[in-house]
């Protein structure tokens, strides 16, 4: 067994758990990250970067990396499933923020994560082919047990603290909350795919259209100029209703088109033809919209939690991701700062347990794109004459607003952070 009686050990090399470790880098903190997969590969499709998350990832020096690998968003944009304009508003820089938002294939932004890391702590960081199957702690220390990929026992590992970043799927939470270890299914279904076509719009928005009732679709750009076309990489999500999907939280599960396309036959708008992206995809995945109830605690003496691992979360609002980098830039300053990393530990879990759990139960009724199931409901699903005999343009705002607030990304919070 090897000790180090200072060093944080992080459970995962995900997002989540890269972003920690630059952070613990930055902050002069000692750590070691073991990752269960073997080999670290290109995985999932496309996410949103909201400003909040871009801010703390600058803090670390990738704005760079970060703007050369996405696409800055410019503005949101809100419609119908019969192509009416409902509402748009500008994001990121263009909506006054210090800091942009950023569209990020997530095998693009793993990729920064990682190499920054390596760069500046050496190739060897993450040590992979650990897989956690428990942990123990005492007065002094936490220790970590692993198997390798066949199950054969590997080295128990022991430091000051262990920090769970290993996901939905977390070993950790099984363990000291094995009563909230089932999810909660809302009733739908996400298929996320990518597509490479041509710029629509103003060739960095996202859009929102239709509700999940009778289908909806999210779309923007992840990458630019991906041929010599002048093609983009857009990543796309569709959610429908569906009451009986198994439910298996795995982000690789492969789907087809036949699956859904059939609610989207007749989406032929004039800024972009539905259909012909969707059948043109480059790759499909199906994931349930299955989130978990926010915990009592995450923290018991040196063993907390993070990112996915504390509060899994629907993929609506683009913080998923966010959050887990909001966990770690929280963590990192406090461990640096004070040695009693239990206490650290807790004051890190008041920090972050009810903001994140907020975001958890907001993803259920105002994510940005639940205004457009407002709109259905009063408008019967038919086409309107004029969005303002529907809702008025305050009360669109106020939508927004509302979710930038509860999320941590509005901009008077930035500022003041």
């Amino acid at each position: 067994m090897k000790t180090n009686h200072q060093e944080v050990l992080i459970i995962g090399a995900g997002i989540g758990g890269l972003s920690f470790a630059l952070a613990l880098h930055q902050a002069g903190v000692p750590f070691r990250i073991y990752e269960s997969t073997t080999e670290i590969k290109p995985l999932g499709v496309g996410l949103n970067l909201l400003p909040h998350a871009v801010k703390a990832l600058t803090s670390l020096g990738l704005l760079p990396r970060l703007i050369r690998k996405g696409v800055e968003t410019r503005e949101y944009c809100f419609y119908t499933g019969h192509g009416q304009h409902v509402y748009s508003e500008p994001r990121g820089k263009f909506a006054g923020y210090d800091w942009p938002q950023i569209s990020i294939h997530r095998a693009d932004l793993h990729a920064v994560l990682l190499e920054a890391l390596q760069e500046r702590c050496g190739t060897s960081v993450v040590q992979l082919g650990h897989r956690c199957v428990g942990v123990d702690q005492d007065s002094h220390g936490a220790t970590v047990s692993f198997v390798d990929g066949d199950g054969a026992a590997l080295p128990s590992q022991r430091g000051a603290i262990a920090v769970a970043c290993d996901g939905v799927h977390s070993v950790f939470r099984r363990l000291y909350h094995p009563k909230e270890a089932v999810p909660r299914y809302e009733g739908t279904t996400q298929y996320r795919g990518t597509t490479r076509w041509k710029p629509f719009l103003s060739g960095a928005s996202m859009a929102y259209v239709g509700t999940y009732e009778t289908g909806k679709l999210i779309i923007y750009p992840i990458r630019d100029q991906v041929d010599d076309e002048g093609h983009q990489l857009l990543n796309w999500v569709i959610e429908i209703s569906k009451p009986d999907d198994q439910l298996l939280r795995d982000w690789n599960r492969k789907s087809r088109v036949e699956e859904f396309i059939s609610n989207f036959e007749a989406w032929r708008f004039d800024w972009l033809d539905v259909p012909a992206v969707l059948r043109a995809a480059d790759s499909i995945y199906e994931y349930p919209m299955v989130d978990q109830d926010p915990l009592p605690f995450w923290t018991d003496g040196r063993i907390t939690l993070l990112g996915d691992a504390a509060h899994p979360m629907m993929p609506r609002g683009s913080n998923g991701a966010a959050q887990a980098i909001l966990d770690g830039l929280a963590l990192a300053p406090l461990l640096r700062a004070d040695q009693n990393w239990p206490s650290v530990l807790k004051e890190y879990e008041t920090l972050r347990l009810k903001a994140t759990g907020d975001v958890v139960l907001a993803n259920r009724e105002i994510a940005p794109d639940a205004v457009l199931r407002v709109v259905h409901e009063r408008s019967g699903g038919r086409p309107f004459e004029k969005i303002e005999d529907v809702i008025s343009q305050d009360e669109l705002i106020d939508w927004q607003e509302r979710y930038r607030k509860v999320a941590g990304f509005s901009a008077d919070a930035l500022k003041r952070g």
